[in-house]
């Protein structure tokens, strides 16, 4: 008695498995990559750097992570601090702000500071530890 075999089929390539795969990396693309709105105009954002050494003189307006201010290291309200600021001789105002001051007490000051007549404000940073 003579039996046939059954013909062999090549296998067939699944698909499946590689439009998962591709599915996912699409997934996880979306997820993780930005979609910002892009400007109309070329913007190159500020390098970090070591600039010229402080003027000396003027004075020095300090802003604690809690929103206190300081003049010349004597604690004083907002209103008093731009009012002697603006009575104070010299042209530099210094602001040192602590890194964890928020950004809506900083940038107010900052303003009122440079609206007064004759004043230059400069922020005080510190470059990273190496």
């Amino acid at each position: 008695m003579k039996l046939k075999r059954p013909e062999a089929r090549p296998p067939t390539e699944t698909i499946i498995a590689l439009i998962d795969v591709i599915f996912f990396l699409l997934i996880f693309f979306m997820l993780v990559g930005r979609m910002d709105a892009t400007a109309p105009f070329q913007v190159l954002p500020p390098v970090a750097g070591v600039g010229a050494p402080m003027p000396k003189g003027g004075t020095t307006v300090s802003l604690s992570a809690d929103g206190q201010l300081a003049l010349d290291g004597v604690e004083f309200d907002r209103a008093e601090v731009i009012s002697r600021v603006a009575e104070a001789p010299g042209a530099m105002v210094r602001v040192n702000a602590d890194a964890a001051a928020e950004l809506r007490r900083l940038l107010p000051l900052i303003a009122q500071l440079e609206d007064l007549p004759g004043k230059e404000v400069v922020l005080v940073v510190t470059p990273e530890p190496l």
